[in-house]
């Protein structure tokens, strides 16, 4: 008899746990093959530090020619035939093709969620990978260089001035650490009539991070405004420009950088296959299965998940959840070719994290509220755990970081008509020229377009089950 075939749809937390996972099961006894537009796991949480030049970006990547026994496919799913069994996908060079399958895992992830507010599209920066967070540092950098020699002050203002969409993980932690970064800057060159750079952070939110522990948010909130960052909640983007943005309260912020953390929705790769949703994730049962077709498996943003600690909710689209549910949906798959016992999908949280830069962050371990460093070393504890490598390179820059100065240069590595922020939708993206984005790997459009600009866990992840690392 042939070997059963499997394919795994994304490579993000949620893949590229299933792909390690099966690859150990079922060696020798299935065909795996890994479908996913870079040849690398994003480590997600870390990527604000990547911006703030602390990481140095091939740290928080992890090689899929690793995952010995799975064959990559560099493409991007165009559509999946459920009925034909088959995956319909786009090389990066154009070529299409076809993948016939027996097990299939749908992980695409997620991807921007992007608001009709005018403007947003063509001058935000989004924060979804290492395009976007190289080009991000890029243009801060830039914009604290020009207005460091800048005649006029009001100019200076402008460029030094920084607005944050989206108090969540992500938002907050590219606040804070991109503060940091610009505060350093202006200290070893001053800028012009005393201008110092000038840090917003919005959400229409009561709080920020208010889908957290009350106590956190109130460490993270304290520790944001003691170094100048302003935090108005309540208080969204009614209209960009190229000049700035007009907030909802009335008031016209001149700008050169407005960034996009408002949050993410499912890959509408799933929407194509006619199952029932909700709110665009894939229903699935308590085994990752998708129902009327025992063959398919889904998890991460993608999914909806029921969970089984709270009787008729879904778990929410988080890295923590997406790397417990690829670990069930490996062991299900296998159990579905024989080898094992499926089991359904139940969690435990273990606490939540935030990092808030330097020796600052907000954690509650084991439901145990933290701040000040001691949150700090559990917060990097928890990511040299939970990363699936470069652990030792990860360290070695954190023990440099903090003894050497960080190296303030552009590196002119991504334009910004290669990171567009409105890929995130599936109708402006054809406009744009460019492909749907899946499972967090935003990919160049082939359309350069100067006024498009924008840079996309994130997600974040929280403490790891027991084993998970």
């Amino acid at each position: 008899m042939s070997r059963p075939r499997i394919v795994i749809v994304g490579a993000g937390f949620a893949g590229y746990r299933t792909a390690r996972a099966l690859a150990r099961a079922s060696r020798y006894k299935a065909d795996l093959t890994l479908l996913n537009p870079t040849d690398y796991f994003l480590y997600l949480p870390l990527l604000p530090q990547v911006s703030a030049g602390i990481l140095e970006p091939r740290r928080v990547t992890v090689s899929l020619s690793t995952l010995r026994g799975v064959r990559l496919l560099l493409g991007e799913a165009d559509h999946v035939d459920l009925d034909g069994r088959t995956v319909h996908y786009t090389d990066p060079e154009g070529a299409s093709g076809t993948l016939p399958y027996d097990r299939l895992v749908l992980a695409a992830g997620s991807v921007n969620k992007l608001l009709p507010i005018p403007g947003v599209a063509e001058h935000a920066h989004g924060f979804r990978g290492l395009p976007e967070a190289l080009y991000l540092r890029d243009h801060v950098t830039r914009q604290m260089e020009l207005a460091a020699a800048a005649d006029d002050p009001k100019g200076a203002v402008a460029r030094c001035t920084f607005v944050v969409v989206g108090a969540g993980y992500t938002g907050t932690e590219v606040a804070a650490q991109m503060q940091l970064y610009t505060a350093e800057m202006a200290r070893r060159r001053p800028l012009p009539g005393g201008v110092r750079p000038r840090w917003m952070l919005l959400d229409i939110a009561p709080r920020l991070l208010h889908e957290l522990d009350e106590r956190l948010s109130r460490t993270a909130d304290r520790v944001l405004r003691r170094r100048g960052v302003e935090v108005r909640t309540g208080t969204s983007v009614r209209e960009a420009t190229h000049d700035g943005v007009l907030l909802s309260d009335g008031e016209f912020v001149e700008t050169r950088t407005l960034v996009w953390c408002v949050g993410v929705r499912p890959d509408p790769l799933v929407e194509a296959t006619g199952r029932p949703l909700e709110r665009g994730r894939l229903i699935v049962d308590p085994y990752l299965q998708v129902p009327g077709s025992p063959e398919v498996f889904a998890c991460g943003d993608a999914a909806a998940v029921p969970d089984l600690n709270r009787p008729g909710t879904f778990t929410p689209m988080t890295a923590q959840h997406a790397w417990r549910q690829g670990r069930v949906a490996a062991h299900n798959v296998a159990a579905s070719l024989g080898i094992g016992e499926r089991r359904p999908y139940r969690h435990r949280d273990l606490g939540f994290l935030v990092d808030l830069g330097g020796v600052q962050a907000a954690a509650d371990p084991l439901g145990i509220a933290l701040s000040g460093p001691p949150a700090g070393v559990v917060t990097r504890g928890y990511h040299l755990a939970a990363m699936p490598g470069n652990r030792v390179r990860v360290a070695a820059d954190w023990v440099l970081e903090a003894v050497l100065p960080r190296q303030a240069v552009q590196l002119g590595l991504v334009r910004s008509w290669s990171v567009p922020l409105d890929t995130a939708s599936p109708e402006l993206a054809r406009v744009a020229g460019g492909p749907w984005r899946s499972d967090r790997q935003p990919a160049p459009t082939p359309t350069p377009t100067e006024h498009h600009r924008g840079p996309g866990p994130v997600k974040r992840s929280d403490i790891p089950a027991e084993g998970d690392s």
